[in-house]
């Protein structure tokens, strides 16, 4: 009885969450934070859908940004395709998936040198 009242709260959670996202606003660049652990800084990165930016030895990929409407809860997601370029050898892809802003830890760039996470999505003219 307990399992079946869990598992109805599961598909109802599951449910909303896939209608939210259905309902998201494709926007046409993203914004993103870079974080070079070995200088300590931090760097924003803008990137526009379909085109790659560079920070470090990492080349991102922005495929789609999705962000809530006003009236919800502050969201954004971004599907990223990050690869990794090494000295004497082709990039390498190292990430491929959404991130989301407001769960950076959910969906992360696992590497030694830098974090990525997105904070935003912004449209073509609001740069």
């Amino acid at each position: 009885m307990i399992r079946a009242v869990l598992m109805a709260a599961v598909l109802m959670v599951a449910g909303a969450t896939a209608a939210a996202a259905s309902e998201m606003v494709e926007r046409s660049g993203a914004v993103l934070q870079g974080l070079d652990k070995i200088t300590a800084r931090v760097s924003a990165i803008e990137v526009d859908v379909g085109t790659t930016a560079r920070f470090g030895s990492l080349l991102i990929t922005l495929r789609a940004c999705r962000e809530a409407p006003p009236i919800d809860p502050p969201e954004a997601a971004a599907f990223l395709e990050i690869k990794e370029v090494k000295p004497d050898e082709g990039p390498e892809l190292v990430f491929s998936g959404w991130m989301f802003a407001s769960s950076p830890a959910l969906s992360a760039l696992e590497n030694p040198i830098y974090d990525v996470w997105v904070t935003g999505c912004r449209d073509a003219a609001k740069k």
